[in-house]
């Protein structure tokens, strides 16, 4: 057995294999990043500056927003390896806090999307009363809870980590992620996986039943009306968001199988679904939104023509 890994510095490989192609591949991701940014900030300052959108489901959009510009700067460290080269990274300082911050940005917009789709069932299922049940008050208790959960669970992975001797201190990877930083140790890692396994159960695994439970009373509700404009207006309303679901699940349940399982992946493959899963989700999520969401689309259009009115009238005074 090699002899255990004593520094404080670790590297992450990046695209090993194919670092030629690093500086190539690098431009779709920073050109997803860039609208990462201006997409989730758009639609926070619309959700502001208009009083008309004031109501849970677009403070739950611009909550949505916050945590995907959070997530996509986790890229910012992909995107130094594949520029700069600077693999290096403080175990302590760093390493564990993006192991952090990747696993309880990721649980937040899984407990947001969740409480999107209870949202959604009630604006179905019950619209007149839809503003009651749906109080401040509750959606900040509801989601102040959840940030709870998803802070004590994620955070006990680094402290989990840092007790580990390694044996190695080259992380195939673009990040510090909890599992591959695992298999780096030269110590029996069983409390670590179950943990794991039971945070991933605790956290995902509810959000995936709240909203499969969700959708089924969405079902059921639309089945009962029985008329076809009710289920066109329920495509209407959840369609965006079922879209978006389906694939941050996709992608997550794809690194979890290939890390749990052993699933034979090419390295290449899984880092950059492992990417694309903290990049397309912030990128998708304004264009799904704004596109398919009229007051969105609306709201943008009043503010793009008031500027444009008050550009007009100050060059007319001139």
């Amino acid at each position: 057995m090699s002899a255990v890994n004593t520094t404080k510095e670790f590297i992450l490989t990046g695209l090993s294999g194919i670092e030629s192609y690093q500086a190539w591949i690098s431009i779709p991701f920073c050109a997803m990043y860039v609208l990462a940014v201006l997409g989730n900030v758009l639609i926070i300052y619309i959700v502001k500056v208009n009083h008309s959108l004031h109501n849970p489901m677009y403070v739950l959009l611009a909550a949505l927003s916050l945590v995907d510009l959070a997530m996509s700067s986790l890229t910012i460290q992909i995107l130094k390896i594949f520029w700069f080269n600077q693999r290096a990274i403080a175990f302590e300082a760093s390493c564990l806090f993006q192991m952090f911050c990747v696993h309880f940005f990721s649980s937040l917009e899984s407990s947001i999307l969740a409480i999107m789709a209870y949202d959604r069932y009630v604006a179905i299922y019950n619209p007149l009363r839809y503003m009651s049940i749906l109080s401040y008050r509750f959606l900040a208790k509801l989601i102040l809870s959840l940030f709870l959960r998803n802070l004590i669970l994620t955070g006990l992975f680094p402290v989990l980590a840092f007790r580990l001797p390694f044996c190695s201190n080259v992380i195939p990877h673009c990040y510090c992620d909890h599992m591959g930083i695992l298999k780096l140790a030269c110590t029996d890692i069983s409390v670590n996986n179950y943990f794991g396994l039971f945070a991933i159960s605790f956290i995902s695994g509810l959000d995936v039943i709240f909203i499969i439970f969700s959708y089924l009373l969405i079902l059921r509700s639309v089945l009962k009306v029985g008329s076809k404009e009710a289920f066109l207006k329920a495509v209407n309303t959840c369609g965006s968001h079922l879209f978006v679901i389906l694939y941050f699940y996709t992608t997550f349940l794809f690194s979890v199988l290939v890390y749990r399982t052993g699933m034979k992946v090419l390295p290449e493959i899984h880092i950059v679904f492992a990417v694309l899963y903290l990049l397309v989700p912030p990128v998708l999520n304004p264009v799904v939104y704004a596109v398919r969401t009229k007051e969105i689309r609306n709201a943008f259009l009043k503010i793009v023509l008031s500027k444009k009115n008050n550009s007009i009238k100050q060059s007319a005074r001139c």
